[in-house]
């Protein structure tokens, strides 16, 4: 690993230095994913095990281990802290700069062999994102942005391109994306009512930004329910998304914020190519009131 400058004396470069270390962390760790997913070598049993917020498997944790490992013995010159799905405790992390982690996001997905999975990296100061990295295993290609600095999409050989969302601007002409099976009826009946062109469904909301990075859906929408999306859930694609052109907030038109006491991203929330954020949040908004008048 390449030693890089610290965030106090040029963060912009910084920063950059620092990405360059991410993704070759996060090309590392979607090397193990893939191979516990083909069941290559000795990496096959995934020992899945049941925990509260779903299931865990063998690839989740070692690619957690790879991720934590490599990124604390390139960066020990930086005060970081580091809040990972797989090692979270049940407290928020007391700095500033904080490493926010899913090292498999849409562990059932990769379990049932959808190929819908996804590494999520982000770095964030003060509880907002400044550097994230989405990766996509099956489809080789990690998704990268700084803060200020656009989003690119990286391939196998190097190669980078940068992205930027769609211009679709009428709710009429709009694809939205949503989760295979994360959706109870009350979000159900919200997008039913809500006139899209076209809906469609996967697992891991990585993927889903993804979708929107490459112009194929447009509107993203999560709601929770007995249960919320965490914070790894969201950090990273949240950045890769608003780099590219796109919105990310609240169904109040909030920015998230990250590494609060509680890691649960209650309520709804909006992720958008951003022509149509704030027309689309009231629209939900006003749909769910409705919906939630006619179950009383």
């Amino acid at each position: 690993m390449p030693t890089v400058k610290s965030l106090a004396e040029n963060q912009s470069e910084a920063l950059a230095e620092i990405g360059a270390i991410a993704r070759q962390v996060g090309w590392g760790a979607i090397d193990i994913l893939r191979s516990y997913y083909r069941g290559d070598s000795n990496e096959g049993d995934l020992e899945i095990k049941d925990k509260k917020d779903g299931p865990v498997t063998a690839a989740d944790l070692a690619a957690n281990r790879h991720i934590l490992k490599n990124l604390q013995t390139a960066l020990s010159h930086e005060d970081f802290g580091y809040l990972s799905e797989e090692t979270y405790q049940g407290e928020s992390v007391a700095k500033d700069w904080v490493w926010i982690i899913d090292p498999l996001d849409g562990t059932r997905d990769f379990i049932n062999k959808t190929g819908e999975y996804a590494l999520h990296i982000a770095l964030t100061y003060k509880k907002r994102p400044m550097l994230a990295i989405v990766g996509i295993p099956e489809a080789e290609k990690l998704y990268f942005a700084i803060k200020g600095q656009g989003t690119f999409v990286e391939t196998r050989d190097g190669t980078q391109e940068p992205r930027r969302v769609s211009t679709r601007n009428q709710i009429e002409d709009l694809a939205m994306i949503a989760s295979r099976s994360h959706r109870d009826l009350r979000l159900n009946t919200m997008l039913e009512r809500m006139p899209f062109k076209e809906r469609h469904y996967m697992g891991s909301v990585g993927g889903k930004i993804s979708t929107i990075l490459e112009q194929k859906c447009d509107v993203y929408i999560s709601l929770s329910g007995k249960t919320a999306p965490k914070d790894w859930d969201f950090a990273a694609p949240e950045l890769v998304l608003t780099e590219a052109g796109g919105k990310f907030t609240s169904f109040e038109g909030n920015d998230l914020t990250y590494n609060n006491a509680d890691v649960s991203q209650w309520g709804g929330l909006m992720a958008s190519n951003g022509h149509c954020h704030q027309e689309l949040y009231t629209l939900a908004t006003n749909l769910l009131a409705e919906i939630d008048r006619e179950s009383t």
